[in-house]
C-alpha cells in the first residue's frame, strides 16, 4: 500500500514570550525575550533565579477549562499543554464535537507532569491525609495525564499515547505522529510536547551548575546562544501542539496546509565515543541529520534554514561542528541558523515542539527570526557557521525547506525536515 503524505494544518503555542500563534509570531519577529526574574528561586537560594513562564490569564483559564476541571488543577503542563493542543485543533480548521474519532490520534509528550501536585500529594500522604488527595491527583502526576486530559477534550480514537525523551520529547512526538499517519494507521494526529515550570522541575539542572546565573539582574540578556558568553542556559517552560493530517485528507476538506514533513530521522548515540548522559555522541548526531536529509530527498544545498538546538551552553560549538561536518557545505552556501531559545530559554520536553512552532511561523511568512544576544559572536562557532549566516535581527528570506533538530540527554538526537507548500 502507498504511503500517505503528510501535512500541518494545525499550530498552536504557550511559550514565555506569546500565548497564542499570531502573538507569538510578532513575538519571534520582534526578537522579544519571555526571561524573567523569580523571587521564589531566590528565596529558595537557586543560583540561577531566571527563567521563563507563560503567563495564564484567567479568561484563557476559562475559554479552555471548565470550572470544574480547574478546581484542584494545579499541573502547569496540562495547562499549558491543553491551552496549545485546542489552539492547533482549531487553528486546522476543525471543530469540537461530542462524537468519537477513530480517524484521529494523540502523541503529546512530557518530561515530567504535575510536580507540584506530587510534592502536595506526597505532604498529604505523610500526614496521613490521604483521603483528600482529590479525585484529579492521578491523571496530573501521570506521564500520560497530558493526552488523558486532551482526549476528553477531542474525543479521540485513534491512537493516544504519551512519549518522554528529554529534550527531543517534542521533535520525537511529530516523528510518531508523522509514522502513524504515512503508514495510513491515522488520518489525523495531534502532536506536541509540555513542560512544567518552577524550582522542582527547575532544581536538578541548578544543582548541576549548567544554569545561566551571571545575569539575574539582566533576565533578558541571559540566554544566548551563538554568542562568546553562552556558558549555561535559560530553564523554561510552556507547550507546543501540531495538528499532522494526510494530505489526501486535508486537499478533501480544503484544510489550511502549513508545511509539508518530508524527511525525519531518530537515532541515539548509546553513550559510546564523545557521547554521555548530558553530551551528545557527534557521530550520530551527523548521521541523524544527514538521515534526515537523505530521506527528505533534496541536496543539502536546498535547505534554507536551520532551527537548531543550540542551548546556550558550551555545547553550541560542538553543535555547530556537527552540522557543518553533516551538511557538507561551503561558507557561502550554507543554510541560515537560529535558536529560538534566545528569546524563550530552554523549556526542556516542551522545546522542541515550540521550536517546531517558531519553524513553520518562519516558512509561513519568508521570516528567519532573529538570535537575541547572539552579540558578541562565539570565533570558534564561526569557523563551522560563518556569522553572517547567524542574523541577530529578524530577516525576509525565502525558505522552502527548513531543518529542524533537537538533542537530549541520553544521547538521543532527532532531525525533521519540512517542505514549504
Amino acid at each position: 500500500m502507498k504511503e500517505q503524505r503528510v501535512v500541518i494544518t494545525g499550530i498552536g503555542v504557550v511559550a514565555p514570550n506569546a500565548i497564542g500563534v499570531e502573538r507569538f509570531y510578532k513575538a519571534l519577529r520582534d526578537t522579544k525575550s519571555g526571561i524573567r526574574y523569580f523571587q521564589e528561586l531566590a528565596d529558595l537560594n537557586f543560583n540561577c533565579r531566571i527563567g521563563g513562564k507563560p503567563e495564564l490569564s484567567q479568561q484563557l483559564m476559562d475559554d479552555n477549562f471548565t470550572r470544574t476541571e480547574q478546581k484542584g488543577l494545579t499541573a502547569s503542563g496540562i495547562h499549558y499543554g491543553v491551552i496549545a493542543g485546542l489552539e492547533a485543533y482549531k487553528n486546522a480548521g476543525l471543530e469540537l464535537t461530542d462524537s468519537r474519532d477513530p480517524k484521529l490520534g494523540i502523541c503529546f509528550g512530557t518530561g515530567i507532569l504535575g510536580v507540584d501536585k506530587f510534592r502536595e500529594a506526597i505532604q498529604r500522604i505523610d500526614a496521613g491525609d490521604v483521603r483528600r488527595l482529590g479525585s484529579t491527583s492521578v491523571i496530573q502526576t501521570m506521564a500520560s495525564g497530558i493526552s488523558a486530559f486532551l482526549n476528553q477534550k477531542l474525543h479521540a480514537g485513534n491512537q493516544v499515547t504519551t512519549n518522554s525523551s528529554a529534550c527531543i520529547t517534542g521533535t520525537e512526538a511529530l516523528i510518531q505522529g508523522y509514522e502513524r499517519i504515512k503508514s495510513r494507521k491515522a488520518q489525523q494526529m495531534l502532536v506536541g510536547s509540555c513542560s512544567d515550570h518552577g524550582p522542582y522541575v527547575w532544581g536538578g539542572f541548578d544543582a548541576m551548575r549548567i544554569l545561566e546565573y551571571r545575569y539575574n539582574s539582566q533576565p533578558e540578556l541571559a540566554a544566548a546562544p551563538f554568542s562568546d558568553r553562552a556558558k549555561g542556559f535559560v530553564p523554561s517552560s510552556g507547550s507546543g501542539a501540531l495538528l499532522l493530517e494526510s494530505m489526501e485528507s486535508a486537499e478533501k476538506r480544503n484544510a489550511p496546509i502549513l508545511a509539508e514533513i518530508i524527511g525525519t530521522s531518530i537515532n541515539s548515540g548509546g553513550m559510546t565515543g564523545d557521547g554521555s548522559m548530558t553530551a551528545a555522541n557527534s557521530a550520530a548526531v551527523i548521521e541523524c541529520i544527514q538521515n534526515s536529509i537523505q530521506a527528505a530527498e533534496i541536496p543539502p544545498s536546498e535547505i534554507n534554514l536551520v532551527n537548531g538546538h543550540f542551548t546556550g551552553t558550551k555545547g553550541d560549538v560542538k553543535e555547530a561542528e556537527n552540522w557543518q561536518k553533516a551538511l557538507d557545505l561551503k561558507a557561502d552556501k550554507m543554510p541560515y541558523f537560529n535558536s529560538t531559545k534566545g528569546m524563550i530559554g530552554h523549556a526542556l520536553a516542551a522545546s522542541g515542539s515550540i521550536e517546531l512552532v517558531a519553524s513553520v511561523l518562519q516558512m509561513q511568512h519568508d521570516l528567519v527570526h532573529g538570535n537575541l544576544n547572539a552579540n558578541p559572536f562565539c570565533e570558534k562557532l564561526a569557523r563551522c557557521i560563518p556569522a553572517d549566516k547567524i542574523s541577530e535581527k529578524s530577516i525576509k528570506h525565502n525558505i522552502n525547506y527548513l531543518a529542524k533538530a533537537s538533542f537530549g540527554f541520553g544521547d538521543v538526537n532527532a532531525c525533521v525536515v519540512l517542505k514549504n507548500p
